[in-house]
């Protein structure tokens, strides 16, 4: 006999499920349908959670955001400026657990409880070092947008990173053609994140930790 559906289904089951097929097929697979078989609901069911696949990306974004430590993040005895790089640190992380998920973040605004109460505490700290709103608006806006960007660049070379390593090795190879890249990839040193935060934030004018 063929088992019936779950009795007790959350909104945390669905997206659970959902980032499973996006891990295993892509996002062009993730659908109302797919999510309703892989949990045995019926897609009539699933429309009183989320009504649209778009609702759906929208919570799985949601998710990301939720697991960001806001509140290590807004302990006051800690310079504020160290606890941006432990805000954008932690949401990067987030995003690389679920690889190719910000691709998500394309599916609507973030608006979200979790996705504001993160810039919320960016507000807040840029506020208390000092901004007037209106600059600390610009500043937060900054830092989610570098980490996005970077988020970006992660997904992009992991996924390079795949492709080189089921790739026949080529026959021959052409003298460089972009000498400067191929030199900057070598120098190694510093986290390219850290270091590129650090002078979004000396660019900011926020002080640098003493």
């Amino acid at each position: 006999m063929k088992p019936g559906p779950r009795r007790s289904i959350s909104q945390a089951d669905i997206v659970d499920a959902a980032f499973e097929i996006f891990e295993e097929k892509g996002g062009d697979a993730v659908s109302i349908r797919g999510v309703a078989a892989r949990l045995g609901l019926t897609p009539t069911a699933m429309y009183t959670y989320f009504t649209s696949k778009n609702a759906l990306e929208r919570a799985m974004v949601e998710q990301v955001f939720s697991g960001v430590d806001l509140a290590a993040a807004s302990d006051p005895s800690v310079a504020w400026r160290a606890r941006v790089h432990r805000l954008a640190g932690d949401l990067r992380a987030r995003f690389a657990e679920h690889q190719g998920s910000i691709v998500l973040v394309a599916s609507g605004p973030l608006d979200g409880r979790h996705a504001l109460s993160f810039g919320e505490t960016l507000l807040e700290g840029f506020t208390s070092d000092g901004m007037p709103l209106a600059d600390a608006s610009r500043a937060a806006a900054a830092v989610r947008a570098y980490v996005l960007g970077a988020v970006t660049v992660d997904a992009s070379e992991t996924g390079r990173d795949a492709d080189a390593a089921d790739a026949p090795a080529p026959l021959w190879t052409e003298a460089t053609q972009h000498p400067l890249t191929e030199a900057a990839d070598l120098l190694g040193g510093a986290d390219p994140f850290d270091d590129g935060l650090a002078r979004l934030l000396d660019g900011l004018g926020v002080a640098a930790v003493a």
